[in-house]
């Protein structure tokens, strides 16, 4: 993975092996000589011009500032009163569930620079300082969150409530809902309470991170010698108990576990007046870093001891029901040395992701979310279908949720099963909490094949998922390698050896998104499947650098980094400006989560002065400014959210018919290109790739009812549609259009 390993890849793609078995790889021969070598210029090597306007720090978005402009295109949801309401529920959620990772990952790290604890990583040329980063970062979240809290409370709710879905306060409850809340709190919810009085022998508990407590100050009714008259107490909210309480009946009526509580304080602190409480909630920095310089016996182990360690990591957010008494608020702030700006007063519960549960399981309010969908079969993969027969016909591109996630399942079900199958080999990100895709590999390895996972114990979030699939995938005899200490393992590959008549063949599935069934649903994402022999063999390759750490061979169809990646997509650019500037136009479409790395950013500047058309589809953050007069006139940055997740990565470069198309686990980040084993891998179907260049992207691209347009100074506004246009809505259009549909039939019987 090499410079010199590049060098020969290039050397063999210009002249070619042997494709009697890879016949399709011809069609994208055309282009190798081509891609070339990054031109003469600044560091990075993109091609400078010298009557080129020069790119200033001006002309880059903060980074923490350009995700927080994602989270409120979250909101904004929400907001849309053309949405079902228990979808705009679900946006609310989600907002908050971005914000809590935002806060102990990103604004963590911005507070530990702040004091000097760690660097700046990955700085952008934008040069803010820690503390402006800082307080621009609160300041703005502040105000998301209270645009947040009024759409909850003043639009969402009230809405529900008429529906028949409501929130009951206590002095609201009827005689026969009081009956019961005072059973339930006596049988249910009592046993499991400790309440904790704070004095010099009763010192303050530790507080769980995302954790709901109840703070309270509670004064002695009769004074008892030896105790403090006014003491600070803490109640945990149990998590083994539903939050959302529902009442018994045909009516959706909740009441908030808290509530119970708070209206009990008395009896759960007898002998003592409840002077004040509030809800309160904090949120400790959780970013898991393991040191690889630091001699490591086992790494699962060393994740396990990191995780028991981030429940004494620093407070970062501090929430608290609006309206606490300032005492109260003093003593709960002082010992945790929260920063002003880190106090959140909350008008209505903290932590709406719990309402997450009314859109899961309120299942009968069906007018009130967006229409159910049954995602389809790829041609070829459907149920009981020959997959590797398929397969050894053509390649397959699967477009997820559209098309059905299932014929993954489907092919490790088949590999596990099949006693032609002697190896299965894959590598797991995120393989979620039920995984069909792990106990098929489980499966296999019980039926005695070679089975390998290389399983990523540091992707965020879900390091105790994947180090206990680990522990399972092991007792079962799978072959589990954790990857690398200082680069995660990012990609998305599946390799399946099988014993056929004429010789052994590998058959490869290669993803943009993880092997995932159940964000499978709601994630956008490509797949493909294939048994060409270049692709099998950078397959084998790749899975032996990351159990062997083997180097030196020459890829053929993929595109890794740390080493290669970032060079790859800069020479593409730097490519498509040099067209541009030789009158043969240039054209880039970008689709990813993310634009952050300053040098593509660099690269993508050059190119938008060169005459390039850029088109780019930015879900999350972005740090490039489109239409900088003399800078980025040609570059189009648009962001859709919708009903699903939009999770692909897909790079477009060429004008013309046959441009070079790229699928990938990667999006333009630092982290990617230098901290991750990612890949990016070609379509090399002609009719494969008409159906992404003309048919998906040119749909996301004149979506007009979710798209934003990023506008120079960083903001977002809706694209909005001329008196004479229809509406057209991307995901819609993908889900029910008949003649989207029929066009990619039409392709895949091709």
């Amino acid at each position: 993975m090499s410079k010199k390993t590049a060098e020969r890849s290039r050397h063999d793609k210009s002249h070619g092996a042997d494709p009697a078995d890879d016949p399709a790889d011809e069609s994208s021969a055309k282009s190798h000589h081509q891609e070339g070598e990054p031109a003469h210029g600044d560091k990075t090597g993109t091609a400078v011009d010298p009557a080129a306007a020069p790119i200033l720090p001006e002309h880059f978005v903060n980074r923490e500032l350009s995700w927080l402009e994602f989270n409120s295109r979250v909101l904004e949801e929400a907001e849309d009163e053309t949405n079902p309401l228990l979808e705009r529920l679900k946006f609310l959620s989600i907002f908050s569930s971005n914000l809590d990772e935002f806060m102990m990952v990103r604004v963590s790290g911005v507070r530990s620079q702040m004091q000097g604890i760690a660097d700046p990583e990955d700085q952008l040329p934008e040069r803010l300082t820690s503390q402006e980063q800082f307080d621009l970062v609160h300041a703005r979240t502040h105000d998301l969150v209270n645009r947040q809290y009024r759409c909850f409370r003043d639009e969402v709710l009230p809405k529900l409530s008429a529906q028949g879905i409501s929130l009951v306060v206590p002095d609201k409850l009827s005689d026969a809902q009081k009956a019961f809340i005072d059973e339930y709190f006596q049988n249910t919810v009592s046993p499991v309470l400790t309440p904790m009085a704070i004095d010099p022998s009763h010192p303050t508990p530790h507080l769980r991170s995302r954790g709901l407590y109840i703070a309270a100050i509670i004064e002695q009714k009769t004074y008892r010698p030896g105790a403090p008259k006014k003491l600070l107490a803490v109640v945990q909210l149990p998590t083994v108990l539903p939050r959302l309480i529902r009442f018994p009946g045909d009516s959706d009526q909740y009441i908030l576990l808290e509530q119970v509580v708070a209206s009990r304080l008395a009896q759960l602190f007898g002998g003592f007046e409840i002077t004040c409480w509030r809800t309160m909630r904090i949120t400790r920095d959780s970013d898991l870093d393991i040191d690889g310089d630091q001699e490591l016996r086992d790494l699962s182990e060393a994740v396990e001891e990191g995780l028991k360690a981030l429940r004494h990591r620093e407070v970062v957010r501090l929430e608290l029901a609006a309206g606490t008494n300032e005492k109260l608020l003093e003593q709960i702030r002082r010992p945790m040395n929260i920063l002003p700006q880190e106090l959140y007063e909350i008008d209505g519960p903290l932590d709406l992701t719990v309402f997450m549960d009314w859109y899961s399981s309120l299942d009968r309010y069906s007018k009130l979310r967006d229409e159910p969908f049954v995602p389809r079969r790829p041609v070829g993969m459907e149920e009981g279908a020959d997959v590797f027969a398929t397969i050894r016909k053509r390649d397959v591109l699967v477009h997820h949720p559209y098309e059905s996630f299932q014929c993954v399942v489907d092919f490790l079900t088949a590999a596990a099963e099949d006693p032609d199958v002697l190896a299965i080999k894959q590598t797991l990100y995120r393989a979620g909490n039920e995984s069909p895709i792990v106990r098929a590999l489980i499966n296999a390895a019980e039926k005695g094949k070679n089975v390998t996972a290389v399983v990523e114990l540091l992707a965020r979030f879900d390091e105790s998922s994947n180090v206990r699939w680990a522990r399972q995938m092991e007792r079962a005899g799978v072959h589990v390698v954790y990857g690398f200490v200082k680069l995660k393992t990012h990609c998305k590959v599946t390799l399946v050896v099988r014993r056929e008549p004429e010789k052994l063949r590998r058959y490869v599935h290669l993803g943009t998104g993880n092997y995932n069934s159940a964000t499978a649903r709601i994630y956008t994402d490509f797949g493909l499947f294939t048994c060409r022999r270049k692709f099998g063999e950078d397959a084998s390759a790749l899975f032996n650098f990351l159990t062997g750490y083997s180097s030196g061979h020459a890829w053929q169809r993929f595109t890794i980094s740390p080493d290669d990646l970032e060079p790859k997509i800069i020479s593409l650019i730097d490519r498509e400006a040099e067209r541009a500037r030789s009158g043969q136009g240039g054209r880039i479409i970008a689709k990813l989560n993310a634009l952050v790395d300053s040098h593509v950013i660099e690269s993508l500047y050059r190119a938008s002065q060169a005459g390039v058309k850029i088109d780019l589809l930015v879900r999350g953050s972005c740090c490039l400014r489109p239409g900088i007069p003399g800078i980025s006139e040609t570059i189009r940055v648009v962001s859709i959210l919708d009903r699903f997740l939009e999770h692909s990565r897909v790079y477009v470069f060429g004008a013309g018919d046959d441009p070079d198309v790229y699928l990938a686990s990667a999006d333009w980040m630092p982290r990617n290109f230098r901290r991750r084993v990612e890949l990016m891998f070609p379509l090399t179907e002609p009719h494969l790739k008409q159906r992404v260049v003309q048919g998906i992207l040119p749909t996301l691209l004149t979506d007009n009812v979710k798209a934003r347009e990023m506008q120079a100074d960083g903001t977002y506004h809706r694209v909005t549609r001329g008196p004479n246009d229809k509406p057209l809505r991307a995901q819609l259009r993908f889900l029910t259009d008949p003649q989207v549909i029929a066009f990619d039939r039409h392709i895949e019987n091709r």
